[in-house]
Protein backbone atom coordinates (compact mmCIF):
# COMPACT_ATOMS: atom_id res chain seq x y z
CA UNK A 1 0.00 0.00 0.00
CA UNK A 2 1.22 3.50 -0.84
CA UNK A 3 0.77 5.98 2.02
CA UNK A 4 0.15 9.69 1.54
CA UNK A 5 2.35 10.64 4.50
CA UNK A 6 4.61 8.98 7.02
CA UNK A 7 4.25 10.01 10.66
CA UNK A 8 6.77 9.08 13.32
CA UNK A 9 6.33 9.36 17.08
CA UNK A 10 9.44 9.16 19.25
CA UNK A 11 8.29 7.90 22.64
CA UNK A 12 5.89 5.01 23.23
CA UNK A 13 4.45 6.06 26.58
CA UNK A 14 1.06 7.14 27.92
CA UNK A 15 0.75 9.93 25.33
CA UNK A 16 2.58 8.66 22.26
CA UNK A 17 1.03 5.20 22.05
CA UNK A 18 -2.66 6.10 22.39
CA UNK A 19 -2.38 9.29 20.31
CA UNK A 20 -0.72 7.53 17.41
CA UNK A 21 -3.20 4.64 17.59
CA UNK A 22 -6.06 7.13 17.20
CA UNK A 23 -4.33 8.94 14.33
CA UNK A 24 -3.76 5.60 12.59
CA UNK A 25 -7.42 4.68 13.01
CA UNK A 26 -8.73 8.00 11.71
CA UNK A 27 -6.12 8.48 8.96
CA UNK A 28 -5.86 5.15 7.14
CA UNK A 29 -3.86 6.72 4.30
CA UNK A 30 -1.08 7.72 6.71
CA UNK A 31 1.59 5.34 7.91
CA UNK A 32 2.13 5.82 11.64
CA UNK A 33 5.22 4.43 13.37
CA UNK A 34 5.96 4.64 17.09
CA UNK A 35 9.58 4.16 18.16
CA UNK A 36 11.26 3.90 21.54
CA UNK A 37 14.69 2.94 22.87
CA UNK A 38 13.01 0.62 25.40
CA UNK A 39 12.84 -2.69 23.52
CA UNK A 40 10.72 -4.35 26.22
CA UNK A 41 8.10 -1.60 25.91
CA UNK A 42 8.02 -1.96 22.12
CA UNK A 43 7.67 -5.73 22.48
CA UNK A 44 4.69 -5.17 24.77
CA UNK A 45 3.08 -2.82 22.24
CA UNK A 46 3.46 -5.60 19.66
CA UNK A 47 1.90 -8.21 21.98
CA UNK A 48 -1.54 -8.87 23.44
CA UNK A 49 -0.46 -7.38 26.79
CA UNK A 50 0.00 -3.68 26.11
CA UNK A 51 2.39 -1.80 28.42
CA UNK A 52 -0.32 0.59 29.64
CA UNK A 53 -3.94 0.09 30.62
CA UNK A 54 -6.48 2.45 29.10
CA UNK A 55 -10.13 1.57 28.37
CA UNK A 56 -10.61 1.09 24.64
CA UNK A 57 -6.90 1.09 23.80
CA UNK A 58 -6.58 -2.67 23.19
CA UNK A 59 -9.32 -2.66 20.58
CA UNK A 60 -7.90 0.42 18.87
CA UNK A 61 -4.42 -1.09 18.58
CA UNK A 62 -5.75 -4.44 17.40
CA UNK A 63 -7.62 -2.74 14.54
CA UNK A 64 -4.65 -0.75 13.24
CA UNK A 65 -1.44 -2.56 14.23
CA UNK A 66 0.27 -4.10 11.23
CA UNK A 67 -1.96 -2.22 8.80
CA UNK A 68 -0.87 1.39 9.17
CA UNK A 69 0.30 1.42 12.80
CA UNK A 70 3.73 0.01 13.64
CA UNK A 71 5.85 -0.17 16.79
CA UNK A 72 9.61 -0.40 16.43
CA UNK A 73 13.01 0.26 17.98
CA UNK A 74 14.29 1.44 14.60
CA UNK A 75 14.59 5.11 15.48
CA UNK A 76 17.17 5.93 12.80
CA UNK A 77 15.11 4.42 9.97
CA UNK A 78 11.94 6.02 11.31
CA UNK A 79 13.50 9.50 11.32
CA UNK A 80 14.77 9.10 7.77
CA UNK A 81 11.40 8.00 6.40
CA UNK A 82 9.11 10.39 8.28
CA UNK A 83 7.52 13.54 6.92
CA UNK A 84 6.23 14.55 10.37
CA UNK A 85 7.90 13.64 13.67
CA UNK A 86 6.01 13.86 16.95
CA UNK A 87 8.31 14.09 19.99
CA UNK A 88 6.68 12.54 23.04
CA UNK A 89 9.59 11.86 25.39
CA UNK A 90 9.68 12.23 29.14
CA UNK A 91 10.28 15.73 30.56
CA UNK A 92 10.38 15.13 34.33
CA UNK A 93 11.13 17.73 36.97
CA UNK A 94 14.88 18.28 37.43
CA UNK A 95 16.39 16.59 40.48
CA UNK A 96 19.81 18.22 40.20
CA UNK A 97 21.57 21.50 39.53
CA UNK A 98 19.99 24.85 38.73
CA UNK A 99 16.21 24.74 38.98
CA UNK A 100 16.18 21.38 40.79
CA UNK A 101 12.73 20.53 42.11
CA UNK A 102 10.90 22.92 39.76
CA UNK A 103 12.38 23.25 36.26
CA UNK A 104 11.72 20.69 33.54
CA UNK A 105 14.58 18.29 32.84
CA UNK A 106 15.06 18.67 29.08
CA UNK A 107 17.98 16.30 28.60
CA UNK A 108 15.87 13.58 26.91
CA UNK A 109 14.16 16.17 24.71
CA UNK A 110 17.48 17.68 23.59
CA UNK A 111 19.01 14.25 22.92
CA UNK A 112 16.00 13.48 20.75
CA UNK A 113 16.37 16.76 18.84
CA UNK A 114 20.03 16.02 18.15
CA UNK A 115 19.15 12.46 17.15
CA UNK A 116 16.66 13.80 14.62
CA UNK A 117 19.32 16.13 13.24
CA UNK A 118 21.89 13.34 12.86
CA UNK A 119 19.60 10.96 10.96
CA UNK A 120 17.35 13.31 8.95
CA UNK A 121 18.07 13.51 5.23
CA UNK A 122 15.29 15.89 4.12
CA UNK A 123 13.00 18.63 5.44
CA UNK A 124 10.82 17.67 8.42
CA UNK A 125 8.01 19.01 10.56
CA UNK A 126 8.80 18.34 14.23
CA UNK A 127 5.83 18.40 16.61
CA UNK A 128 6.25 19.05 20.33
CA UNK A 129 3.91 16.60 22.05
CA UNK A 130 5.77 16.52 25.36
CA UNK A 131 4.87 19.19 27.90
CA UNK A 132 7.62 21.78 27.62
CA UNK A 133 8.46 25.20 29.04
CA UNK A 134 7.53 28.30 27.07
CA UNK A 135 10.08 29.16 24.35
CA UNK A 136 11.35 25.56 24.08
CA UNK A 137 10.35 25.44 20.41
CA UNK A 138 12.81 28.26 19.79
CA UNK A 139 15.63 26.23 21.33
CA UNK A 140 14.67 23.17 19.32
CA UNK A 141 14.65 25.16 16.09
CA UNK A 142 18.12 26.52 16.84
CA UNK A 143 19.46 23.02 17.40
CA UNK A 144 17.83 21.60 14.28
CA UNK A 145 18.31 24.42 11.81
CA UNK A 146 21.97 25.14 12.52
CA UNK A 147 23.03 22.30 10.27
CA UNK A 148 25.24 21.91 7.23
CA UNK A 149 22.90 19.47 5.47
CA UNK A 150 20.77 22.15 3.82
CA UNK A 151 17.76 20.66 5.65
CA UNK A 152 15.00 22.85 7.10
CA UNK A 153 12.90 21.96 10.15
CA UNK A 154 9.68 23.61 11.29
CA UNK A 155 8.76 23.09 14.94
CA UNK A 156 5.06 23.00 15.83
CA UNK A 157 3.55 22.79 19.32
CA UNK A 158 0.63 20.38 19.72
CA UNK A 159 0.22 19.85 23.48
CA UNK A 160 -1.81 16.92 24.74
CA UNK A 161 -4.81 17.41 27.01
CA UNK A 162 -5.56 13.76 27.78
CA UNK A 163 -6.96 12.52 31.05
CA UNK A 164 -5.76 9.04 31.95
CA UNK A 165 -8.66 6.63 32.23
CA UNK A 166 -10.56 8.46 29.47
CA UNK A 167 -7.70 9.04 27.02
CA UNK A 168 -9.28 7.19 24.09
CA UNK A 169 -12.59 9.04 24.48
CA UNK A 170 -10.65 12.31 24.84
CA UNK A 171 -8.74 11.60 21.64
CA UNK A 172 -11.82 10.64 19.67
CA UNK A 173 -13.95 13.54 20.87
CA UNK A 174 -11.61 16.26 22.19
CA UNK A 175 -12.75 19.55 23.71
CA UNK A 176 -10.11 21.18 21.55
CA UNK A 177 -6.92 20.48 19.64
CA UNK A 178 -4.30 23.20 20.00
CA UNK A 179 -1.72 23.72 17.27
CA UNK A 180 0.85 26.49 17.49
CA UNK A 181 3.52 27.49 15.01
CA UNK A 182 5.69 30.38 13.94
CA UNK A 183 3.68 33.05 12.09
CA UNK A 184 5.89 32.73 8.99
CA UNK A 185 4.94 31.26 5.60
CA UNK A 186 6.84 28.05 6.38
CA UNK A 187 5.44 27.98 9.91
CA UNK A 188 1.86 28.39 8.70
CA UNK A 189 2.37 25.67 6.09
CA UNK A 190 3.64 23.29 8.78
CA UNK A 191 0.71 24.21 11.04
CA UNK A 192 -1.73 23.38 8.23
CA UNK A 193 -0.15 19.94 7.81
CA UNK A 194 -0.88 19.14 11.47
CA UNK A 195 -4.37 20.66 11.24
CA UNK A 196 -5.05 18.37 8.28
CA UNK A 197 -4.26 15.30 10.41
CA UNK A 198 -6.81 16.14 13.10
CA UNK A 199 -9.37 17.45 10.61
CA UNK A 200 -9.94 13.83 9.56
CA UNK A 201 -12.21 13.47 12.60
CA UNK A 202 -12.19 16.61 14.78
CA UNK A 203 -14.68 19.39 13.87
CA UNK A 204 -12.81 22.34 12.48
CA UNK A 205 -14.17 24.73 15.13
CA UNK A 206 -12.45 22.65 17.82
CA UNK A 207 -9.02 22.96 16.21
CA UNK A 208 -7.42 26.08 17.64
CA UNK A 209 -4.51 27.68 15.81
CA UNK A 210 -2.17 30.08 17.56
CA UNK A 211 1.47 31.09 17.84
CA UNK A 212 3.83 28.50 19.20
CA UNK A 213 4.47 30.30 22.49
CA UNK A 214 0.76 30.50 23.33
CA UNK A 215 0.39 26.78 22.67
CA UNK A 216 3.27 25.90 25.00
CA UNK A 217 1.98 28.12 27.81
CA UNK A 218 -1.64 26.98 27.41
CA UNK A 219 -0.72 23.42 28.34
CA UNK A 220 0.98 24.43 31.60
CA UNK A 221 -1.79 26.87 32.45
CA UNK A 222 -4.61 24.39 31.83
CA UNK A 223 -3.13 21.84 34.22
CA UNK A 224 -2.39 24.55 36.79
CA UNK A 225 -6.01 25.73 36.70
CA UNK A 226 -7.38 22.18 37.07
CA UNK A 227 -5.07 21.40 39.99
CA UNK A 228 -5.97 24.74 41.57
CA UNK A 229 -9.66 23.75 41.62
CA UNK A 230 -8.86 20.46 43.36
CA UNK A 231 -6.67 22.14 45.98
CA UNK A 232 -9.33 24.80 46.51
CA UNK A 233 -12.14 22.32 47.20
CA UNK A 234 -9.81 20.18 49.35
CA UNK A 235 -8.97 23.19 51.49
CA UNK A 236 -12.69 23.76 52.08
CA UNK A 237 -13.15 20.06 52.95
CA UNK A 238 -11.10 20.59 56.12
CA UNK A 239 -13.37 23.47 57.12
CA UNK A 240 -16.43 21.31 56.46
CA UNK A 241 -15.17 18.64 58.84
CA UNK A 242 -14.74 21.22 61.61
CA UNK A 243 -18.12 22.89 61.08
CA UNK A 244 -20.17 19.76 60.21
CA UNK A 245 -20.94 21.11 56.77
CA UNK A 246 -20.94 18.52 53.98
CA UNK A 247 -18.38 19.04 51.21
CA UNK A 248 -20.55 17.19 48.70
CA UNK A 249 -23.42 19.60 49.30
CA UNK A 250 -21.10 22.62 49.20
CA UNK A 251 -19.53 21.46 45.92
CA UNK A 252 -22.95 20.81 44.38
CA UNK A 253 -24.15 24.27 45.38
CA UNK A 254 -21.18 26.20 44.01
CA UNK A 255 -20.95 23.96 40.95
CA UNK A 256 -24.40 25.14 39.86
CA UNK A 257 -22.96 28.60 39.39
CA UNK A 258 -22.41 28.86 35.63
CA UNK A 259 -19.35 30.99 36.23
CA UNK A 260 -17.72 28.14 38.22
CA UNK A 261 -19.11 24.85 36.89
CA UNK A 262 -19.10 21.44 38.56
CA UNK A 263 -15.99 19.80 37.12
CA UNK A 264 -12.94 19.16 39.33
CA UNK A 265 -14.84 20.02 42.51
CA UNK A 266 -14.74 16.53 44.02
CA UNK A 267 -12.85 16.61 47.29
CA UNK A 268 -10.42 13.79 47.94
CA UNK A 269 -7.15 12.70 49.44
CA UNK A 270 -5.24 14.71 46.81
CA UNK A 271 -4.43 14.84 43.11
CA UNK A 272 -1.73 12.78 41.45
CA UNK A 273 -0.62 11.81 37.97
CA UNK A 274 2.31 12.72 35.80
CA UNK A 275 1.23 16.24 34.86
CA UNK A 276 -0.31 18.43 37.55
CA UNK A 277 2.56 18.72 40.01
CA UNK A 278 5.25 18.70 37.33
CA UNK A 279 3.56 21.34 35.20
CA UNK A 280 2.79 23.64 38.13
CA UNK A 281 6.39 23.45 39.34
CA UNK A 282 7.52 24.23 35.80
CA UNK A 283 5.20 27.26 35.75
CA UNK A 284 6.57 28.33 39.15
CA UNK A 285 10.13 28.10 37.85
CA UNK A 286 9.31 30.11 34.74
CA UNK A 287 7.68 32.85 36.84
CA UNK A 288 10.66 32.93 39.18
CA UNK A 289 13.09 33.18 36.26
CA UNK A 290 11.25 36.29 35.06
CA UNK A 291 11.24 37.81 38.55
CA UNK A 292 7.50 37.25 39.06
CA UNK A 293 7.93 36.10 42.67
CA UNK A 294 4.36 36.70 43.87
CA UNK A 295 2.90 34.78 40.95
CA UNK A 296 5.32 31.91 41.55
CA UNK A 297 4.32 31.76 45.23
CA UNK A 298 0.63 31.78 44.31
CA UNK A 299 0.93 28.73 42.07
CA UNK A 300 3.30 26.94 44.43
CA UNK A 301 0.63 27.17 47.12
CA UNK A 302 -1.55 24.84 44.99
CA UNK A 303 1.11 22.14 45.45
CA UNK A 304 1.47 22.86 49.17
CA UNK A 305 -2.28 22.45 49.74
CA UNK A 306 -2.21 19.11 47.92
CA UNK A 307 0.67 17.83 50.05
CA UNK A 308 -1.07 19.10 53.19
CA UNK A 309 -4.26 17.21 52.23
CA UNK A 310 -2.31 13.96 51.88
CA UNK A 311 -0.72 14.42 55.31
CA UNK A 312 -4.06 15.43 56.82
CA UNK A 313 -5.67 12.20 55.62
CA UNK A 314 -3.02 10.13 57.41
CA UNK A 315 -3.28 12.31 60.53
CA UNK A 316 -7.05 11.70 60.61
CA UNK A 317 -6.44 7.96 60.44
CA UNK A 318 -3.93 8.08 63.29
CA UNK A 319 -6.03 10.29 65.58
CA UNK A 320 -9.21 8.32 64.91
CA UNK A 321 -7.60 4.98 65.71
CA UNK A 322 -6.71 6.01 69.28
CA UNK A 323 -3.44 7.72 68.28
CA UNK A 324 -1.60 4.52 67.48
CA UNK A 325 -1.59 2.26 64.44
CA UNK A 326 1.59 0.37 65.29
CA UNK A 327 1.10 -3.30 64.55
CA UNK A 328 -2.38 -2.71 63.12
CA UNK A 329 -3.26 -4.07 59.71
CA UNK A 330 -4.47 -1.37 57.31
CA UNK A 331 -5.75 -2.26 53.83
CA UNK A 332 -5.32 0.33 51.11
CA UNK A 333 -7.93 -0.13 48.38
CA UNK A 334 -6.42 1.44 45.30
CA UNK A 335 -2.93 2.64 44.48
CA UNK A 336 -3.34 4.16 41.01
CA UNK A 337 -3.72 7.94 41.12
CA UNK A 338 -7.20 7.58 39.57
CA UNK A 339 -9.54 4.87 38.32
CA UNK A 340 -9.17 3.13 34.95
CA UNK A 341 -5.40 3.43 34.78
CA UNK A 342 -2.44 1.55 36.18
CA UNK A 343 -0.43 4.77 36.50
CA UNK A 344 0.82 5.52 40.02
CA UNK A 345 2.98 8.57 39.31
CA UNK A 346 2.56 11.12 42.13
CA UNK A 347 -0.32 9.05 43.50
CA UNK A 348 -1.45 10.15 47.00
CA UNK A 349 -1.37 6.46 47.89
CA UNK A 350 2.43 6.56 47.86
CA UNK A 351 2.51 9.21 50.60
CA UNK A 352 -0.25 7.48 52.58
CA UNK A 353 1.47 4.08 52.44
CA UNK A 354 4.87 5.46 53.42
CA UNK A 355 3.40 7.52 56.27
CA UNK A 356 1.51 4.52 57.66
CA UNK A 357 4.64 2.39 57.48
CA UNK A 358 6.55 5.07 59.38
CA UNK A 359 3.95 4.62 62.13
CA UNK A 360 4.77 0.87 62.09
CA UNK A 361 1.42 -0.18 60.65
CA UNK A 362 1.10 -3.42 58.68
CA UNK A 363 0.07 -2.18 55.24
CA UNK A 364 -1.62 -4.25 52.54
CA UNK A 365 -1.90 -2.63 49.11
CA UNK A 366 -4.65 -3.74 46.73
CA UNK A 367 -5.39 -2.49 43.21
CA UNK A 368 -6.77 -4.22 40.09
CA UNK A 369 -4.22 -2.73 37.66
CA UNK A 370 -1.42 -0.95 39.54
CA UNK A 371 0.26 -3.50 41.81
CA UNK A 372 3.40 -3.85 39.70
CA UNK A 373 3.90 -0.08 39.78
CA UNK A 374 3.09 -0.03 43.50
CA UNK A 375 5.80 -2.60 44.18
CA UNK A 376 8.27 -0.42 42.30
CA UNK A 377 7.17 2.75 44.12
CA UNK A 378 7.61 1.09 47.52
CA UNK A 379 10.53 -1.22 46.79
CA UNK A 380 12.72 0.47 49.41
CA UNK A 381 10.23 -0.09 52.26
CA UNK A 382 9.46 -3.81 52.31
CA UNK A 383 8.92 -4.08 56.06
CA UNK A 384 5.33 -4.83 57.14
CA UNK A 385 4.19 -4.34 53.56
CA UNK A 386 2.33 -6.77 51.31
CA UNK A 387 0.39 -6.71 48.05
CA UNK A 388 -2.89 -8.45 47.30
CA UNK A 389 -5.06 -8.01 44.20
CA UNK A 390 -8.15 -9.53 45.86
CA UNK A 391 -9.80 -6.84 48.04
CA UNK A 392 -11.46 -9.42 50.27
CA UNK A 393 -8.16 -11.09 51.11
CA UNK A 394 -6.54 -7.68 51.52
CA UNK A 395 -9.12 -6.58 54.10
CA UNK A 396 -9.30 -9.89 55.99
CA UNK A 397 -8.24 -9.24 59.59
CA UNK A 398 -7.67 -5.54 58.98
CA UNK A 399 -8.24 -2.88 61.62
CA UNK A 400 -8.95 -0.26 58.97
CA UNK A 401 -9.67 0.12 55.27
CA UNK A 402 -8.59 3.24 53.39
CA UNK A 403 -10.09 3.74 49.94
CA UNK A 404 -7.63 5.71 47.81
CA UNK A 405 -8.68 5.13 44.18
CA UNK A 406 -12.20 5.57 42.79
CA UNK A 407 -12.42 2.21 41.00
CA UNK A 408 -16.00 1.09 40.29
CA UNK A 409 -14.96 -2.26 41.76
CA UNK A 410 -14.74 -0.71 45.22
CA UNK A 411 -18.24 0.77 45.02
CA UNK A 412 -19.65 -2.71 44.42
CA UNK A 413 -17.87 -4.69 47.16
CA UNK A 414 -19.79 -6.66 49.79
CA UNK A 415 -18.91 -4.46 52.76
CA UNK A 416 -20.91 -6.58 55.17
CA UNK A 417 -18.62 -9.49 54.32
CA UNK A 418 -15.60 -7.23 54.73
CA UNK A 419 -16.80 -5.95 58.11
CA UNK A 420 -17.29 -9.48 59.45
CA UNK A 421 -13.70 -10.37 58.54
CA UNK A 422 -12.15 -7.28 60.19
CA UNK A 423 -10.92 -6.56 63.68
CA UNK A 424 -13.33 -4.53 65.81
CA UNK A 425 -13.93 -1.65 66.04
CA UNK A 426 -13.64 -1.46 62.25
CA UNK A 427 -12.62 1.80 60.59
CA UNK A 428 -13.25 2.87 57.01
CA UNK A 429 -11.59 5.97 55.55
CA UNK A 430 -13.06 7.01 52.21
CA UNK A 431 -10.43 9.14 50.50
CA UNK A 432 -12.53 9.53 47.35
CA UNK A 433 -16.05 9.98 48.77
CA UNK A 434 -17.56 7.34 46.50
CA UNK A 435 -19.25 5.08 49.07
CA UNK A 436 -22.60 5.18 50.86
CA UNK A 437 -21.36 6.33 54.24
CA UNK A 438 -24.67 6.07 56.10
CA UNK A 439 -25.15 2.48 54.92
CA UNK A 440 -21.60 1.59 55.99
CA UNK A 441 -22.20 3.18 59.41
CA UNK A 442 -25.42 1.23 59.83
CA UNK A 443 -23.51 -1.97 59.05
CA UNK A 444 -21.15 -1.21 61.93
CA UNK A 445 -18.21 0.69 60.40
CA UNK A 446 -16.77 3.84 61.89
CA UNK A 447 -16.72 5.99 58.78
CA UNK A 448 -14.45 8.92 58.04
CA UNK A 449 -14.89 10.71 54.72
CA UNK A 450 -13.31 13.80 53.21
CA UNK A 451 -15.15 17.00 54.12
CA UNK A 452 -17.91 15.30 56.11
CA UNK A 453 -18.63 14.83 59.79
CA UNK A 454 -17.36 11.41 60.96
CA UNK A 455 -19.89 8.66 61.68
CA UNK A 456 -18.66 6.90 64.83
CA UNK A 457 -20.04 4.27 67.18
CA UNK A 458 -17.99 5.57 70.14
Amino acid sequence: MTFEKQILCIGAGYVGGPTMAMIAMKCPRYKVTVVDINSARIAAWNSNALPIYEPGLDALVQKTRGTNLFFSTGIEQGIQAADIIFVSVNTPTKTFGHGAGKAADLQFWEKTARQILVHATNNKIVVEKSTLPVRTAEAMERILNQNTKNIHFEVVSNPEFLAEGTAIADLENPDRVLIGSQETPDGLKARKAIVDIYAHWVPRDRIIECNVWSAELSKLTANAFLAQRISSINSISALCERTEADITEVAAAIGKDARIGAKFLRAGVGFGGSCFKKDILNLVYICQSYGLTEIAEYWESVIRINEWQERRFVRTMLESMFNTIAGKKIALLGFAFKADTGDTRESPAIVVARSLLEEHADVVVSDPKALDNAREDLKDVPQALSFEVDPYRATDGAHAVALLTDWQLYRDLDYERILQSMEQPAFLFDGRNILDHKKLFDLGFNVFAIGKAPLKHF
